[in-house]
């Protein structure tokens, strides 16, 4: 083995480390949601809530994070996105209350920065694994957030708060490996637009808080009102300044391009239902029957499990999705996993009396997660110049946290307009947000049917901006 080789094998499994606390930080709280909320007294609308504040996290600190690297540098940023995690991993399982829940959920929001940092070390540091070195990493990103809510689930089942711990030793271990890497060699170059920064997370905020509590004040009323101008003012003001920028914090210019427009779509309809009904899929199996009129009883370790068979399903959709692009064109790929996932969220509204109809209604949605998720990342590096690839990947992956965070929303708002004496969610919210979730599927659909195919050589090496082998 040569020594290149022995240092890119060492590089990757370094950044594994990384990669499998970013998976476990993302899987291990689904499960324990409704037992910690139980304890705590957080009701079914505020458990989705918690579930939509981390999503919104998500949507808020993609941008930032990525673009601080190319300013400051991958591996300072980086660090300090473990070290974030960390401290809100420590705070969660320190003192679990409503509020620590919160603030620590929001800060594991930045597990958003670990590929994009990591791709940027990659690159420059090991252009010569790049396809093998992502490949490794996402295998290990799936498999690590079933994992994660398996071993948390099994921790709660004698007392309920040690699974929030699971997490703690993980994040230890990202931050010593993080210190471990090296730096990219990657030139820094450009300037923060804080205006464009301060925009985007306005209308983010304003827009995700419309939404998930215009139910409750009342859609005609001036608070909602006012959310929703405050929306539409600050994201039209962002998309104006961004377009005028030497230095945007998001190239929104991009989406110029047909076939990334359809592909970010596709993917902002993908994610609505399958990531942002995750929450509530964790709520639905611990309601009890005989208390709440509907679920499934299941405990902390049974839901992980639930989880886990989800995430390998969808290893199972991920893999097979390149084949199925090569047979039968990525058009039919994206309408088909638009349509899988549609059929998920009808079985899920028709039948859910019993444990077996649910697990194979959420078992088709899995498939369809892995479906999509596979499929847009790809397209997203595809459709592009080559120089252009990690600004294209960008806009795809802010459009899955924009989807999954405005699903959540809207599944919020759905279970605040149906519930029971102001407290458990009625039967028919879940109703509702199963529809719902179909309908924006089968949008999505509609929109891999808009695809055109790809530009790029077919055969030809991936190229980094610098001209490297990726």
């Amino acid at each position: 083995m040569t020594g290149a080789t022995s240092r890119g094998h060492g590089l990757l499994a370094t950044m594994t480390v990384v990669v499998v606390c970013s998976g476990v930080v993302q899987g291990y709280l689904t499960p324990l949601l409704p037992v910690i909320g139980r304890e705590v007294g957080i009701s079914g609308v505020g458990q989705n809530n918690l579930y939509l504040l981390s999503q919104l996290a998500f949507a808020a600190l993609t941008p930032l994070l990525a673009r601080w690297g190319d300013i400051h540098g991958h591996r300072r940023l980086l660090r300090i996105s473990v070290a974030m995690v960390a401290a809100g991993s420590l705070i969660v399982a320190v003192r679990p209350t409503t509020a620590t829940l919160a603030v620590g959920m929001v800060l594991q929001g930045a597990v958003v920065g670990f590929f994009p940092l990591l791709a940027g070390i990659l690159r420059s540091r090991a252009p010569e694994r790049g396809r093998v070195g992502m490949s490794v990493l996402v295998g290990a990103l799936l498999l690590s957030i079933g994992v994660g809510g398996l071993v948390a689930g099994s921790l709660s089942e004698r007392h309920a708060s040690a699974g929030l711990w699971t997490a703690v030793p993980f994040a230890l271990l990202a931050l010593a490996a993080a210190l471990a890497l090296p730096d990219s060699t990657t030139p820094r170059a450009g300037r923060f637009n804080a205006l464009a920064a301060t925009l985007l997370t306005t209308g983010l905020g304003a827009l995700v808080l419309v939404l998930a509590q215009g139910g409750t004040w009342g859609w005609g009323s001036l608070p909602s009102a006012g959310t929703a101008a405050t929306a539409v003012v600050c994201l039209a003001a962002w998309v104006r300044v961004e377009r005028r920028s030497a230095h945007p914090l998001v190239d929104v210019g991009l989406l110029r391009n047909p076939r990334l427009a359809v592909v970010s779509a596709h993917t902002f309809c993908a994610a609505f239902g399958t990531i942002g009904f995750l929450g509530a899929n964790a709520v639905f199996l611990g309601a009890r029957p005989d208390g709440d009129g509907y679920g499934m009883g299941l405990g902390s370790q049974a839901i992980a499990l639930v989880s886990l068979a989800m995430v390998v399903v969808g290893c199972a959709g991920s893999t097979a999705t390149p084949r199925l692009a090569r047979l039968a064109g990525d058009r039919t790929t994206l309408a088909l996993g638009g349509t899988v996932g549609a059929a998920g969220f009808l079985s899920l509204a028709l039948f859910h009396r019993s444990l077996p109809q649910y697990l194979a209604g959420v078992l088709v949605v899995g498939l369809a997660t892995g479906m999509f998720e596979a499929v847009t990342r790809t397209l997203s590096a595809e459709v592009v110049q080559y120089s252009e690839t990690a600004l294209s990947v960008g806009i795809n992956e802010l459009a899955l946290s924009l989807g999954a965070a405005i699903g959540a929303a809207v599944i919020g708002a759905l279970f605040a307009a149906h519930t029971v004496h102001g407290a458990g969610v009625a039967p028919a919210g879940y109703l509702w947000a199963w529809s719902v979730c179909a309908a924006v599927a089968l949008a999505g659909a509609a929109l891999g049917l808009l695809f055109r195919g790809t530009r790029a050589p077919a055969r030809s090496p991936l190229l980094a901006p610098s001209g490297e082998t990726a």
